[in-house]
């Protein structure tokens, strides 16, 4: 049994790796290590996430996709979960999320009767896929939220966005143009990629 393990978070800023302990000592529990892991920092609600992708394709009949929760796998419309879920299930894989009990004997040696394996497995899927329906409906709550908020404050005159900061600005076009990758030029500027990226966006 190949156990990977997929941990996301979904901007720059937050830690991918926040769950690694987590993952490692379950893995454990059930004698099992994690063989191959995979890290990114990406929406959620975006299917073409390189990490995943390259888990999908390097899995093979038989393996565990190790998760922390299933909105760690997935925040998608259900079209794009579908065909997600449609990708894992051709490759052979078994999703096991930590905070889904049923999940769980899909990384354990025991082996019931075949009624109980498949009555246990068609509960799991109904349980995974209306995790996923929740996860996205929270994932829309929550931009439905911030943008009213956005609205509100707009309307009361309060709102005025991110305020510029002209001297990070120039200090991060300076390293730019003197040739230093993204990531270097973050941490010579002590600011995110994602800032990077934003101004170097706005410079060209």
């Amino acid at each position: 049994m190949f156990v990977r393990a997929y941990l996301r978070a979904s901007t720059i800023e937050q830690d991918a790796s926040r769950a690694r302990a987590a993952l490692e000592q379950f893995a454990a529990s059930h004698d099992r290590v994690i063989a191959a892991e995979y890290l990114e920092n990406a929406s959620g609600a975006r299917v073409d996430r390189p990490e995943l992708l390259r888990l999908l394709k390097d899995a093979r009949k038989g393996d565990v996709l190790l998760v922390e929760s299933i909105d760690r796998l997935s925040r998608l419309p259900v079209e794009d979960w579908q065909r997600l879920k449609a990708a894992i299930d051709a490759k052979g894989l078994r999703i096991v999320a930590l905070d889904l009990p049923t999940s769980h004997q899909g990384i354990s040696d025991t082996r019931g009767d075949e009624f109980t394996n498949r009555m246990l497995g068609a509960i799991n899927s109904m349980l995974v896929e209306m995790m996923a329906a929740i996860a996205r409906k929270d994932y829309e709550q929550r931009r439905e939220r911030q943008a009213q908020g956005i609205d509100k404050a707009k309307a009361e005159g309060k709102y005025k966005g991110r305020p510029v900061d002209a001297d990070l600005h120039k200090r991060i076009t300076e390293l730019l143009k003197a040739g230093l990758g993204i990531r270097a030029t973050a941490r010579h500027a002590d600011c995110s990629t994602t800032t990077v990226l934003r101004i170097r966006d706005a410079i060209t």
